[in-house]
């Protein structure tokens, strides 16, 4: 019997928002500065209850076989029992957490 593929549970911001993606690769990227998410995991189709947010995203990565995030960007990425719904956010001006301003990172010249 094989190994079970891995599951992780990435949260990341994206336009104002913050999107809570599972996928079952998650690895650095060959670009700098960029985590790259490949294999995303949508729920079934014969579910009853059908959550708008992750039908939004379902369309938003339906032909895509990879993702990649800039690093600061990515709130957090957790490794999981199970897949959960994938969900978008909504950020709240009253929040009093947000993601800290960062220059992209320079490589060292030699």
């Amino acid at each position: 019997m094989g190994k079970k593929k891995s599951i992780y549970k990435v949260q990341f911001h994206n336009q104002g928002k913050l999107y809570e993606l599972y996928a079952r690769e998650v690895m650095q990227s060959h670009m700098y500065a960029f985590v790259e998410i490949a294999d995303i995991i949508f729920g079934e189709k014969s579910q009853l209850v059908v959550d708008p947010s992750e039908e939004r995203l379902k369309q938003e990565f339906s032909a895509v076989n990879r993702t990649y995030i800039p690093l600061h960007a990515i709130v957090r990425i957790d490794e999981v029992q199970k897949e959960g719904v994938n969900k978008i956010i909504e950020s709240r001006d009253s929040g009093n957490v947000a993601p800290f301003p960062m220059p992209p990172v320079q490589p060292h010249k030699a």
